[in-house]
């Protein structure tokens, strides 16, 4: 069994211990020859590797952490480099979720605006580890969690060389909501998955071979056993529309003034809550006794986050053909979105990478209209993140179907833009 060097880049993230943890379920399958933690916050990075060493300590488990600001060491000779990069901390996330309500928008770090903004500071500092990458580590795949994940997909995969695939766990969750729903005594169980990063619905579950989903939806009322889902009050006529069960973040798409209510009136944003969150984590991480990822980490929203990216690393180390969920090129999968356009997308994972099966029986207006809309806005956003376009920056927010409006949009973008300017240098001097 090959050692594997792998880097974490955004080492110093609290979410770090769940990727440890993923790691300690598999040493029958992976073997850890060292971990190269970089991060540009050496006291959290500290503290995170410190609980880190802890459980690979209690495990048994003798691979060195390296400790590195220094991007160029942490990726030179990688297997696998993650990334996890969040560039301005919470902070900026907070600013995120703020301006835009201000105009009346949506305040979301993955989802409008603010995952726009994130995405023009991110896209900088993942095309430098996909640059290095090129250079030190031209065989290792970049798997990145950083959000949002399809849109840095999309920038990566059409600018670079980089073996690259993008990674939510979001599919994991909703995937084992559907099996909640399967007959009693089922034995098999499959589906079709489609859509985009965070934008995204099972179209079909197969209990043994036999498609139960669309035909609740041809029912008077059907669609009524699928209003349990988790914090989405949807009607059986919005189901019927839909025609899917969709992922938590359509949310905002089909509740857009309730969402945007919601977010003023609440005391705290949601990165103001995480950084709370985070706090408490840093405490407990420095608890010398703590050799296992506390309980309080799911709260920060890592549910399922090492499954997701361990899982992934180990069917490709084991060419285990699986079927995973990630972000890659379309390749035609999709036929109503170009060749090289980023989609989520069930995959087969092997040693070769990650092949896209193709849609079964796909013929869905309401979704195919909504992913061209957002696939429009993520190329426009791709662009400004890449060049600093401003034109292409104000284009993409006035496609995207949760903004449009010039007269709001466009004194947004300027506030957003002057707010972030210290993580926007391919914006320098251009707004």
């Amino acid at each position: 069994m090959k050692s594997l060097k792998v880097a974490i880049i955004g080492a110093g993230s609290t979410y770090t211990p769940e990727l440890i943890d993923g790691f300690l379920q598999r040493t029958e399958s992976l073997s850890l020859g060292s971990l190269f933690f970089m991060d540009i916050n050496r006291e959290k990075t500290e503290i995170v590797a410190a609980l880190c060493r802890r459980m690979l300590d209690d495990k048994g488990i003798s691979a060195p952490i390296i400790l590195t600001e220094n991007l160029a060491e942490a990726i030179e000779g990688a297997d696998y480099v993650l990334g996890q990069v969040r560039v301005g901390m919470l902070d900026a996330r907070i600013r995120d979720e703020k301006i835009p309500l201000k105009y009346d928008y949506l305040g979301q770090e993955t989802t409008g605006a603010g995952g726009f903004m994130k995405a023009l500071r991110t896209i900088p500092v993942l095309m430098e580890v996909a640059r290095t990458m090129e250079r030190l580590a031209p065989n290792a795949w970049l798997i990145n969690f950083s959000n949002p994940s399809g849109l840095i997909a999309e920038t990566i995969l059409n600018h670079t060389n980089v073996k690259m695939m993008g990674l939510c766990n979001g599919p994991i969750n909703i995937i084992r909501e559907a099996k909640t729903r399967l007959p009693e005594g089922t034995k098999e169980f499959d589906y079709d998955f489609v859509g985009l990063n965070h934008l995204c619905w099972l179209t079909g579950i197969y209990a043994d071979g036999v498609e139960i989903l669309q035909n609740l939806f041809s029912k008077p009322q059907g669609a009524a056993s699928f209003k349990n889902i988790p914090d989405m009050p949807y009607s059986p006529e919005l189901m019927s529309v839909m025609k899917g069960l969709p992922i938590g973040y359509l949310n905002y798409y089909y509740f857009r003034d309730e969402t945007v209510k919601k977010c003023k009136e609440a005391a705290q944003t949601r990165g103001e809550i995480c950084q709370g969150i985070e706090a408490e984590l840093l405490e407990l991480y420095q608890d010398t006794s703590l050799k296992s990822k506390p309980d309080v980490l799911n709260k920060r929203g890592g549910a399922l986050y090492s499954e997701a990216a361990v899982s992934l690393i180990d069917a490709i180390e084991n060419d285990r053909n699986e079927i995973h969920v990630v972000d890659v090129m379309n390749k035609g999968t999709y036929p109503f979105l170009a060749f090289n356009d980023v989609v989520e997308t069930r995959c087969l994972i092997n040693k070769d990478g990650a092949t896209p099966l193709p849609l079964r029986n796909f013929d869905n207006p309401h979704i195919i209209g909504l992913v061209q809309a957002v696939k429009a806005y993520e190329k426009l956003a791709a662009k400004a993140g890449l060049e600093g376009d401003y034109t292409a920056a104000l284009a993409a927010l006035l496609v995207h179907p949760l903004i449009g409006d010039y007269n709001r949009a466009k004194p947004m973008l300027d506030e957003m833009l002057e707010a972030n300017k210290e993580y926007l240098p391919q914006f320098a001097g251009r707004f």
